[in-house]
């Protein structure tokens, strides 16, 4: 039987997973990554996913934020639901409604931190918002390093641009994949309290996929996987308790 994780019904949910299966190949090749997931995240709050290699960790993430195409269930963001959306319709809303910030920084090396951070923004043609953007730079500490290119940054500090450039459309949901996966160890704790802080003065609603118990120990709530569905869920977690719960997975799994 599958879980059913819901949110608070006091707060506005950001996005949600209403039977989700996602299926890849045919007949004896077939794959089930996810298998019938219902899954609620509370806007303001910082969720991880978690589970052992293979469980369906990033492709829950990949249909929730429209990258990827569901075989059953639906997906919405906000009240807009994502599996009935064209392809441009997807476009506008990971253009509007959604930040992305992933393993490998994606910056233009052409560009400074600033131009890179506003990127977004100005393919959309939009302008920034002064007093946002301001913000912004000062809750990820870059106010010194913003006419710096790339190459002239560590790599927390490219990945707190890769940050900030998911921030400043204003977005209704951030989905971070493995976002400190390239990092040292200094570089991700960086990284992973600006995320945390972006939640509790900025009222960001993030949702971040890890395989690091410590990573997880930074999010508000950390959701479980395993075979495509959704087994456990902890709250106000520690490392060592998030490590526990993974050492279950991984045992259940051995044991299957």
């Amino acid at each position: 039987m599958t879980a059913t994780i819901s949110a608070s019904t006091k707060r506005q949910v950001a996005a949600r997973a209403v039977g989700v299966t996602k299926l890849y190949g045919e007949g004896e090749a077939q794959v089930a990554a996810l298998r019938g997931v219902d899954v609620e995240f509370t806007a303001g709050e910082f969720t991880a996913i978690m589970g052992p290699s293979g469980s369906g960790k990033s492709t829950l993430m990949h249909t929730l934020a429209g990258l990827d195409t569901l075989t059953e269930g639906e997906v919405y963001i906000g009240d807009a639901r994502v599996s009935d959306m064209s392809d441009k319709e997807l476009t506008l809303l990971r253009r509007n409604r959604i930040g992305f910030i992933f393993q490998q920084f994606n910056l233009l090396p052409t560009l400074t931190a600033e131009e890179n951070i506003l990127l977004p923004l100005a393919i959309a043609g939009r302008k920034p918002s002064k007093d946002w953007f301001d913000r912004v730079v000062d809750t990820v500490g870059l106010g010194q390093r913003l006419g710096h290119r790339p190459t002239q940054l560590s790599g927390g500090q490219q990945q707190r641009v890769a940050c900030a450039r998911a921030l400043v459309s204003q977005p209704e949901v951030i989905f971070a994949d493995e976002p400190t996966g390239n990092l040292d160890s200094a570089s991700g704790t960086e990284v992973l309290e600006f995320l945390r802080d972006s939640v509790r003065t900025l009222g960001q609603t993030i949702v971040m996929v890890t395989h690091d118990p410590r990573a997880a120990s930074y999010a508000d709530r950390v959701v479980f996987l395993a075979d495509g569905r959704i087994v456990d869920e902890l709250r106000e977690p520690t490392a060592d308790a998030v490590l526990d719960k993974m050492r279950n997975l991984d045992s259940r799994a051995r044991v299957a």
